[in-house]
């Protein structure tokens, strides 16, 4: 008896949600991604500023799934979806379904700005954030030997655009770094003259967070010494820095891309609507419509009408779709009907620096230690694999009692202008 065929396309936290609900059960199950990790991607930040190993927030599929015998991976490119053959196009042939969940996570958004993709550093996975360590400690290295102070200056200046939560996170680790692990390895040079600069294009930072839990993580931010412009849109970017829309030219040795997201580049080449982010609109069961057979959820789908607001681009809300849509195939298969998706909410959390973060969860909002614990706690939960949570605890109890970052490599020469956007392939 021929099992029916279930084709998840991307191994991130919804499209394993969906291999966990349907493992075991009377489905063939497969899973294709352009990587035969997981990674997970709230800590990459911790990576790019040389507080973790990049092995230890990923985690190999196989052995995900290992124990699970209807469960197989295969390390593909998805580039194409056939709808009316029921296919799926990789990069070494077609793969047939019954049914499909996309689930391919998203791609970093640069608004049109083609000169922005090719001088600064995005963080979508652990390429991105490896390159980043490298041109931030590259930065201080060539700072180090250079004679020019007006060069040096430049070196020492990191630009972080975008004022959401990685990118408020990824300031403030870097704000730690030069307050305590830089001074020990570059001795020779004056790092009150090092800059750390969180640029944002809005009025405010961290959207969606109450506005006091907004006001005390910027209180925090300009205490660790990050200089914050608010309605600061960047125009343009170069070798040498990045020019706001009012004009203004800001030298800088790093420049550090976080300001959106939209929909991979696999959206485009499903032929449905999509809203303008690129999302997939699908109906309130996660379905295409006209396709009942097809599911998206995560970053690559947009619920509901086009003209609604989506929900958010967080792992939270993946995680609850693939859940969904693994009791929707299954109650499909048992001729019921489909069950309709409602975001259950439980709140988000942002670490900002050493002993600090900000919590908006279950309706309280909570700061400083007792909200880092919690973001501490959770994280660790999260983490997919014993192994990757130990490894993650005692690198985190080394750095809190050492004051240091146990992984300074330079393991390739950065260039800021030949940087490869491996988050614009697809899964």
């Amino acid at each position: 008896m021929t099992l029916p065929s279930v084709v998840i396309v991307g191994a991130g936290f919804g499209g394993l949600r969906v291999a966990r609900g349907l493992s075991g059960a009377p489905v063939d199950v497969t899973i294709l991604d352009r990587h035969n990790y997981h990674t997970f991607v709230p800590l990459l930040y911790q990576v790019a500023t040389a507080g973790l190993e990049p092995e230890e927030i990923a985690q190999p599929i196989r052995r995900i799934l290992r124990g699970a015998p209807n469960l197989r991976f295969r390390l593909n490119a998805v580039t194409g979806v056939d709808l009316a053959r029921r296919v799926v196009t990789t990069d070494s042939g077609e793969i047939s379904y019954d049914y499909l969940v996309l689930a391919a996570g998203s791609a970093t958004s640069y608004f049109g700005l083609d000169s922005v993709v090719q001088v600064t550093s995005a963080l979508r996975d652990l390429d991105d954030a490896e390159r980043l360590r490298d041109q931030i400690l590259g930065a201080f290295e060539t700072a180090s030997a250079e004679e020019d102070p007006d060069r040096r200056r430049q070196l020492m200046t990191l630009i972080v655009v975008g004022g959401g939560p990685t990118g408020v996170e990824l300031a403030g680790a870097l704000a730690e770094l030069r307050r305590h692990v830089l001074p020990h390895d570059y001795p020779d040079l004056d790092l009150s003259c090092a800059r750390i600069l969180l640029l944002e294009a809005t009025d405010r930072i961290l959207p969606g967070m109450p506005p006091g839990l907004q006001a005390k993580a910027l209180a925090k931010l300009s205490e660790l010494g990050v200089e914050i412009s608010l309605r600061a849109p960047v125009a343009d970017a170069d070798a040498n820095g990045v020019t706001l829309s009012n004009g203004e030219m800001i030298p800088a040795g790093a420049v550090m891309w976080v300001a959106g997201m939209r929909a991979p580049p696999l959206a485009e080449a499903v032929p449905t609507a999509r809203d303008s982010a690129g999302r997939l609109v699908v109906s309130e069961t996660l379905r295409l419509p006209g396709h009942p057979e097809v599911y998206a959820i995560g970053d690559m789908a947009h619920v509901g009408d086009p003209e609604t607001r989506p929900h958010p681009m967080l792992a939270p809300v993946a995680i609850q779709q693939g859940a969904l849509v693994a009791e929707n195939i299954l109650r499909s298969l048992a001729g019921k009907p489909p069950k309709r998706f409602a975001y259950k909410d439980r709140g988000t959390m942002v670490t900002i620096g050493r002993n600090a973060a900000i919590a908006h969860i279950f309706g309280l909002r909570l700061n400083g230690f007792i909200a880092w614990l919690i973001w501490l706690t959770v994280h660790l939960v999260w983490l997919i694999g014993f192994r990757n949570r130990m490894l993650v605890l005692v690198n985190w109890t080394w750095n809190y009692f050492t004051y240091d970052r146990a992984v300074r490599l330079i393991r390739r020469t950065a260039s800021r202008q030949h940087i490869s956007n491996n988050n614009e392939e697809a899964p």
